[in-house]
Parts: C-alpha cells; structure tokens; sequence
C-alpha cells in the first residue's frame, strides 16, 4: 500500500498529458515542488478540474508511485484565477510561478516558498494596479533569498508586501531588479 500525503498547495502550472490526463506542478507547504499526473481532469464534468485549474489553491491528496506523483483527490480552497481580476495581475503571477519552477530543480520541502507565493497572490488581488510592478519584484526577491541565491538584507516588515515595503522596492526599482538579476545570474539557471 502507497503513502497518502494530505498537503495544501498552489497550482503553478498545467500540460496536457494524454487524451484526458493533465501534468500539474504544485508548490506544496509540505513537499515543496510536486510535478504529478491527474488522471481524467481533463474530461467533461471531471471532479477534480476546477481544484487543479492554474493560480488554484487546493487541499491535495497525494500518492508516490513507481512512475512519480499522482493526484488522487483536490478540494477547492480558493480560486486564484477569478480573484486575480485582469491579465496584467495574471501575467505577474504567472512569471513569478515560473520562476519558482524553473529555480527549484526538484522535491525539496523548503517551508518559506509557498507563504510567500500566497502573500503574492493576496498582494495582486488587493493591491492598486500601479503598485504590482514593485510587488512583482518583491516576490522575486523573496523566492531568490528562500532558495539561497540572494543574501542581501530584505525590507523588515511584519507583513511581506506591506505598503512601505512595496513603496520602498517602488522608489528604488532599478536597484531591485538589479538584484533579482544577480540572484537569478548567481542561481547558474
């Protein structure tokens, strides 16, 4: 018998495997980056394809089998999609998901990951359209420094895109995004 793994996690992307299957990458707060197979979500009427659609934020189930991770069970915890209202917000989060499966090469149950993906998400959906470009950056930040690849001191807030912070990364722009290219170029990917 498998080992069932009950974790939340935050649906980054999504492929097409098969006539009715899906390749689902999810950052999990217990597992770190899970690359699994869903079977049949690609049906009509499918029970699992609205807790597996892009940007969702779902309670998993979880197997490890002899061909890799599958996902046997996902209940909707929030829609992601929809409360990211237009495509610029979308497009932000969806570079900042890429750039969190393109730096974590494999399962690493890294904890500070998928708390700052969700602020992310939080912070899109609330936040004033001309503040998203310094929070899109933010988030950048933060992934790099969870992952090792930037060590510089980051702004020390109580909240991770508090208004001052976001200010802050707004008024010196080019010297953050500077810093996010060091720790991508530092990253060797």
């Amino acid at each position: 018998m498998r080992h069932r793994y009950d974790t939340r996690g935050l649906i980054l992307a999504r492929a097409n495997a098969g006539e009715a299957n899906a390749l689902v990458s999810v950052l999990t707060r217990d597992l770190g980056v899970v690359r699994a197979r869903a079977q049949g979500t690609r049906r009509s009427g499918a029970k699992l394809a609205p807790a597996l659609a892009t940007f969702a934020e779902s309670e998993l189930t979880l197997v490890r089998g002899k061909e890799g991770w599958r996902i046997t069970g996902a209940v909707l915890v929030d829609p992601w999609f929809s409360r990211l209202s237009d495509r610029d917000a979308r497009e932000r989060a969806g570079r900042v998901g890429a750039l969190v499966l393109r730096l974590v090469a494999g399962e690493s149950p890294e904890g500070t990951l998928y708390p700052v993906l969700r602020a992310f998400f939080e912070a899109l959906a609330t936040l004033p359209a001309d503040t998203r470009d310094a929070a899109e950056v933010l988030a950048a930040l933060y992934v790099l420094a969870a992952l090792g690849s930037d060590d510089s001191p980051l702004p020390d807030e109580h909240s991770l895109f508090a208004s001052s912070a976001i200010a802050r990364v707004g008024a010196q722009r080019e010297a953050y995004v500077a810093r996010v290219n060091r720790g991508i170029a530092a990253s060797g990917l």
